[in-house]
C-alpha cells in the first residue's frame, strides 16, 4: 500500500465517496486540500469540521486552479481532462480516485456492475444471493449504489466479496477490473457528460480491460453494442453471455448450460427486465452460490426502493415510485411491466439522450403524460411527433413545479388506474439526486 504520510493531496468534490474518503487519508498522515465548486458556507457541516483537523478548503468557481499537490483524487463526476486537473497532471500529479485506491487494496473477490439499465437491481440480488449463501459478514455492497467501501476495508479478508455498482464516470480512469465483470446492457445515457456515444461504450468496457488471467466478464447477449463487445475481452478472461447464450430463458425458466434454474414465475418482482436482470445474476454466480439460494431470493426480494416501489393505494388507485428511471429505456421497461395502461410522471434534468425511442411506449402504455422539469418541452417533441401519436392519446399535461405535477396526475386518475413517477431523466434540474426526488414524490402521495 502507498505510504501517505505527509504526502499534499487534493480532494476534488465533497461528496457521497470523498467525504470517507479525506477521514481515511487524514488518519494515515496525509496533508490535504479539499476543492469543490460550491461555496465553503453551502457545504455538509460533517465536510466543514474536516477545517479544524487542519484541511485546506478551496472552493468556489476557481476551485481548480494551481493544483500543486502530489496526488489528487477525483470524484466521479468531474471530468478528468478539465484544464486544471490536466494541467496538474502534466506538472506530475498522479491522477486517481477512491473507486481506484479500493480495488488496489481490497483483499477479497470484487463483483462489478456496469450498464445503462438495471445494475442496481442486478448489484443488490448478487449481494442477497451471496449474503445468503456465505453469510452477510462475508459480502459488502457499494460503490455508485451509494456507500463508500473503503471504510469497510479493515472488515474484509480473502475470503470476503465486495459487490460494486460501477458508473461510466467511475470506469473511464480505471486501471484495475474486478474479478467477475457484468456489463447489464448498454443504450444512449450520460451524453451531457460522455463526449459521444463511442466515449460512453469505451468507458463502460473498461471494466473488463484489466482483467487478470481467471476472471470473468459476463455480457448482454441480446444487446447489439455488448455482444460486440466481447472480441475486446482479455486473453485468459472467460467470457459468459446471458440472454442468447450459455444464460437464456427457455419455456418459462432461466437457465444454464441448458438446465432449468429458475422458474420466472417464482420472481417476486415484476417485469420482463427483471427476468433479464436475474438471467444475469445466475450468469455471474454460477458455481459462487446454489440453484436453491437464487431460487429462495427470487421469491422473496420486493426490490430495491425507488424502482416500480409501490407508495400507496388510495381511492382505488395505485401509486409507485420509480424515480431511479432516468433514462427512456428505464421508463419503457417499468411501462411494460404494467398490463395496462398508466399515468406516467416524466421529465427532468437533460442529458442530451434522444427521446425519440420513448414516445412509441408512451403512445401504447400510457393513458396520460404528466411532462415536468427541463426536459418537458423534449419529451413533448419526441412523443407529438411520433407518427402512431393520436391527440388525446395518451393525454398530455405539463406542470414545470414537480408537486403541482404530481397533483396533476392524481387528478387525472380515477378508480382501477395507476399513477408512476417514472422521470426517463436524472433529477439535478430540481433535486440532488434521484433519491429525494423519489422521497419527495412519496411525501405528497402520502399527504394525500
Amino acid at each position: 500500500m502507498k505510504n501517505f504520510s505527509n504526502k499534499r493531496i487534493s480532494v476534488i468534490g465533497l461528496g457521497i465517496s470523498n467525504t470517507p474518503l479525506i477521514q481515511w487519508l487524514l488518519d494515515r498522515g496525509a496533508i490535504i486540500t479539499a476543492r469543490d465548486r460550491k461555496a465553503f458556507d453551502l457545504l455538509p457541516e460533517r465536510v466543514k469540521a474536516f477545517s479544524e483537523n487542519g484541511v485546506k478548503f478551496i472552493c468556489g468557481d476557481n476551485y481548480l486552479e494551481n493544483i500543486d499537490d502530489e496526488i489528487i483524487f477525483k470524484s466521479p463526476g468531474i471530468r478528468y481532462d478539465v484544464p486544471g486537473i490536466a494541467e496538474a497532471v502534466k506538472n506530475g500529479a498522479e491522477l486517481t480516485s477512491e473507486m481506484e485506491l479500493f480495488f488496489e487494496l481490497c483483499p477479497g473477490k470484487i463483483i462489478g456492475v456496469t450498464g445503462s439499465d438495471g445494475k442496481t437491481t442486478t448489484t443488490t440480488l448478487i449481494y442477497k444471493c451471496l449474503a445468503e449463501e456465505y453469510g452477510e459478514d462475508k459480502v459488502f455492497v457499494g460503490g455508485n449504489i451509494g456507500k463508500p467501501l473503503l471504510p469497510e476495508l479493515d472488515k474484509m479478508s480473502p475470503e470476503t466479496f465486495a459487490v460494486v455498482e460501477l458508473s461510466s464516470f467511475q470506469l473511464q480512469t480505471m486501471k484495475a477490473s474486478p474479478d467477475i465483470s457484468i456489463i447489464t446492457n448498454i443504450s444512449p445515457n450520460h451524453l451531457d457528460y460522455h463526449r459521444g456515444m463511442e466515449e460512453y461504450i469505451r468507458a463502460k468496457e473498461n471494466i473488463f480491460l484489466h482483467a487478470k488471467p481467471g476472471s470473468v466478464a459476463v455480457l448482454n447477449g441480446i444487446n447489439p453494442v455488448t455482444k460486440e463487445l466481447g472480441k475486446d475481452v482479455p486473453t485468459g478472461t472467460e467470457v459468459r453471455y446471458f440472454l442468447d447464450g450459455i444464460a437464456d430463458v427457455k419455456d418459462g425458466y432461466i437457465t444454464y448450460d441448458g438446465k432449468p434454474v429458475l422458474a420466472a414465475s417464482d420472481i417476486l418482482i415484476p417485469g420482463r427486465h427483471n427476468i433479464e436482470n436475474y438471467t444475469g445474476v445466475i450468469c455471474a454466480l454460477h458455481g459462487l452460490v446454489s440453484d436453491e439460494t437464487v431460487r429462495k431470493i427470487a421469491k422473496t426480494f420486493g426490490g430495491v426502493e425507488h424502482r416500480i416501489e409501490l407508495v400507496r393505494t388510495l381511492d382505488g388507485v395505485k401509486y409507485y415510485n420509480s424515480s431511479i428511471d432516468s433514462s427512456p429505456t428505464r421508463t419503457t421497461a417499468a411501462l411494460n411491466s404494467f398490463p395496462g395502461r398508466v399515468i406516467v410522471i416524466c421529465g427532468g434534468y437533460d442529458k442530451h439522450i434522444p427521446f425519440e425511442p420513448l414516445a412509441k411506449p408512451l403512445c401504447e402504455k400510457a393513458k396520460a403524460v404528466v411532462l415536468t422539469g427541463a426536459t418537458a418541452g423534449k419529451i413533448k417533441a419526441a412523443l407529438t411527433s411520433y407518427p402512431g401519436y393520436t391527440p388525446g392519446s395518451p393525454e398530455i399535461a405539463e406542470e414545470p413545479d414537480f408537486e403541482k405535477a404530481v397533483l396533476a396526475a392524481k387528478s387525472l386518475a380515477k378508480p382501477g388506474d395507476t399513477v408512476i413517477l417514472s422521470p426517463a431523466c436524472a433529477s439535478f434540474d430540481a433535486f440532488p439526486n434521484f433519491e429525494v426526488r423519489g422521497n419527495r414524490f412519496k411525501s405528497i402521495v402520502n399527504g394525500f
